[in-house]
Order: structure tokens, then sequence, then C-alpha cells
């Protein structure tokens, strides 16, 4: 079942996903989540399998409040996270925050972690809805362009489910927080910032000569900071 949206819900409802360290970067506002998340494109789940400890990182994809992750039958991993208890992280990575102390340096930041417990997706519409979300969370207007998944396909591929009702939101902007005793020092300070940027699309060599970029590849370029 997929997950209506509810944008009042708080974010940190529980102890393990309450932002105690830097809480003044705590974000409460679940619409901040969404764009965290809808703003990635690829996340790291974390799962404990045979008493260790192991991360993935992956693609995702969001309808409502439920994050599709998805891979191959035959990963042990994926196999291993559906029904136990996960944690799902997408993090954005803005600045080098240069301070006049080595203490200070930092970077500014925008992170999601979530909670819950993985859901092996069996329904066949849901499936489809969490692929689509997937495709379209990686390149926007790709669903409706290409063929579509196949019935050998789709018994090859795992969706999981995930719950956004346990989650939280970290976010840092700004300059240094230098202390006042070194704001005299001769030291540069302020912020490096970072971006991901697309770079021109390269076409199959396989298509046929003269073959243009389709608009939703150029559009996702532009949307990536092209």
């Amino acid at each position: 079942m997929i997950h209506s949206v509810d944008t009042n819900a708080p974010l940190s409802p529980t102890a393990r996903s309450t932002v105690r360290r830097g809480a003044n970067r705590a974000r409460t506002d679940r619409a901040e989540l969404y764009e965290v998340l809808d703003a990635g494109l690829v996340g790291h789940l974390g799962v404990v399998l045979d008493g260790a400890p192991v991360v993935l990182p992956t693609g995702y994809g969001r309808r409502g409040d439920t994050l599709y992750l998805h891979g191959s039958t035959g990963a042990a991993t994926l196999r291993g996270a559906a029904g136990i208890p996960v944690c799902f992280t997408v993090t954005h990575l803005d600045g080098i925050v240069y301070a006049r102390s080595a203490f200070h340096h930092s970077v500014n930041y925008r992170c999601a972690v979530v909670h819950g417990t993985a859901r092996p997706v069996t329904d066949e519409d849901e499936r489809l809805a969490g692929l689509e979300a997937l495709t379209e969370q990686l390149a926007p207007g790709s669903w409706a362009a290409t063929r579509l998944p196949d019935r050998k396909e789709l018994a090859a591929t795992a969706v999981l489910a995930l719950d956004l009702g346990e989650a939280s939101v970290k976010i840092r902007t700004g300059p240094p927080g230098d202390d006042e005793r070194d704001l005299g020092l001769p030291v540069w300070a302020g912020v490096l910032p970072l971006r991901t940027v697309a770079g021109e699309p390269e076409p199959c060599p396989l298509l046929p000569d003269g073959a243009e970029v389709p608009p939703r590849v150029r559009e996702r370029a532009v949307s990536l900071g092209a």
C-alpha cells in the first residue's frame, strides 16, 4: 500500500531519530525531509546481517510517505534487509567551511536519516509504482519514454518499501563558527561552495547518426546544474 503524504506529521518522533548532537541544526518540517530526499540520487542502506553491519549504496525513489529501494533478487544484502529494522541515509555536501582554527573547520550539508522496517513489496501494482518512482528519481520522464520491465525482468528484481514515519533531518548552512579569540587571526575563513554539475550528454554509439538528445535529458542536465 502506498502511504499518503501527511505534511503535519512531526519528524524525530522517537528516541533513536531525535537529533541530539547539533540539535540546533535539526529540522522538524516534514516538507524539508521530502526536499532532501527528492534532491538526491544515491542513498545508503544500513542493515545488520549475520551479526555484522553492512552499508549498501543504492538508488531510491519516493512516493508520498514511502521510500522505495530495489536490487537483484539474488542480492544477499537486499534479501536480508526485508522484514528487519534498517537505516537509510541521504546526504548532500553543499560546501567546505574554512575556519580560523582547525577545530572549527566543517561542511555545509543537508542530511536525512530514516529508521524503519523494510517491507518486501509483492503487490504487482505497487512494485511497478515503486520502480517508476526509482526511475523518475534518477531520470525524470524516462518511465513513460522507454520500454517498461517485462515479466523476466520483474522476476529478477526485488523491491523494498520503507515508511518515512520515523526520520530526522539536519542541515548546516553559513560561515564558520569561530571562537571570538580567533577572529583576529590572519587566516582566511569562509565557504567553498560545492554542487553537482552535469556534463554534455554522450549518446550511445549504437544510436542512428544525427539522433537528437531528447528534452527530458536536456532538462535533467539543467536541473543538475549544467
